[in-house]
C-alpha cells in the first residue's frame, strides 16, 4: 500500500490538535493512526493507575475496547512502563505478549507508542492482521500523533478546567444578585408604603 506523505500527516496532526475533550481526541487518533499506518486496527489506551484501559478502538474486527488489564501484563502497560515505543512483528513470537488476550483477535504483528513519553497518559497501538515489521518512518508517525494526543489532552482538559470554573463564578453571581436584591426589595416596598401614607 502507498504511504502518506507529509500533507496527511500535517492534516492529521491540525485534526488532534482542534479535539475540545477527550472523546474527541481519542477518535481523531485511532481513526488517523489506522489510516496513516495501514493497519488495520488502532486503538487508544489510557493509564488508570496500575490498570490500562483500552478506551477506543477502530479496526477491522473487534479487540479490547472497554477492557481494563494490568499495566505490567499487557503491551500498552510495557510501553508506558519504559516509556518507549515497541515493535512486535510476530506475537506467538513475542514472550511480552499475554497469547490469551490476542488468540481470538486478528493481530499478528503491532506498534505501541506511549502518549507523552516522559510521563506516559497513555498508548497508541496499531496492529496489522498479516506478518509485518513497522517500519521507522511507521513508528515515527504514531509518535507524533502521540505527542500531538498528549497537548490536546492537556489543553482539552485545561478547558474543561476552565469551563467549570467559569459555571461557578455565574452560579456565584446569581447567587450575590440574588441575596443583594432581596434585601433591596424589602427597602423598596417600605418606601412605597411610605410615599403612599403621604
Amino acid at each position: 500500500r502507498p504511504r502518506p506523505g507529509p500533507e496527511p500527516l500535517t492534516a492529521a496532526l491540525r485534526d488532534v490538535a482542534a479535539a475540545r475533550d477527550l472523546a474527541a481526541v481519542m477518535a481523531a487518533v485511532r481513526r488517523h493512526a489506522r489510516r496513516l499506518v495501514a493497519a488495520d486496527g488502532a486503538t487508544f489506551v489510557v493509564r488508570e493507575g496500575a490498570m490500562v484501559h483500552y478506551a477506543d478502538e477502530d479496526a477491522i474486527a473487534p479487540l479490547w475496547k472497554g477492557r481494563r488489564f494490568p499495566a505490567e501484563a499487557c503491551i500498552s502497560g510495557i510501553a508506558m512502563l519504559r516509556h518507549e515505543s515497541i515493535v512486535i512483528e510476530e506475537i506467538r513470537d513475542d514472550p511480552r505478549i499475554p497469547q490469551e488476550a490476542y488468540r481470538d483477535t486478528f493481530v499478528r504483528s503491532l506498534a505501541m507508542v506511549p502518549i507523552r513519553r516522559e510521563a506516559p497518559l497513555g498508548a497508541i497501538g496499531a496492529y496489522w492482521a498479516r506478518s509485518h515489521r513497522a517500519t521507522p518512518g511507521e513508528v515515527g508517525v504514531l509518535e507524533a500523533l502521540a505527542e500531538a494526543a498528549a497537548t490536546a489532552v492537556a489543553n482539552a482538559d485545561l478547558l474543561a478546567r476552565l469551563e467549570r470554573a467559569v459555571a461557578l463564578r455565574d452560579e456565584f453571581l446569581a447567587l450575590a444578585a440574588h441575596e443583594l436584591n432581596t434585601p433591596l426589595a424589602a427597602v423598596r416596598l417600605r418606601l412605597d408604603a411610605l410615599e403612599r401614607a403621604a
